[in-house]
């Protein structure tokens, strides 16, 4: 038996859900999974990244809905892959993008909106 993930979420729902989490929060995290269980590795190091450095952000499961959640990202970010870190509004990247900023040093600015 092979799980087919179906979804309760229409397009426009999801990319209504996009927009608002983007504009009403100075940071959130689009992943895979949710604070307490990251579903894949790149999830789980992109909150790893955001939570050293803020305490107060959102995050967004993806997974109840991933085509359209990807269809909906894409439209704000130009990629379509998860996850995605968007601090005031502005796409940021996903964890790889984090952890470079993170060893240059920009990560904690970054994440501050400066």
């Amino acid at each position: 038996m092979t799980f087919q993930p179906g979804s309760d979420l229409d397009a426009d729902t999801v990319q209504e859900r996009v927009d608002t989490a983007i504009e009403e929060n100075d940071v959130v995290l689009f992943m895979k999974g949710n604070r307490l269980m990251p579903q894949c590795g790149y999830s789980q190091r992109a909150l790893e990244l955001v939570s050293q450095y803020v305490d107060d952000f959102e995050t967004v499961d993806v997974l109840p809905a991933l085509s359209e959640f990807r269809e909906a990202l894409e439209s704000h970010s130009g990629w379509e892959t998860t996850p995605q870190t968007y601090v005031e509004g502005e796409f940021i990247g996903g964890s790889d993008v984090l952890a470079e900023l993170d060893e240059r040093g920009e990560l904690e600015p970054t994440l501050a909106g400066e």
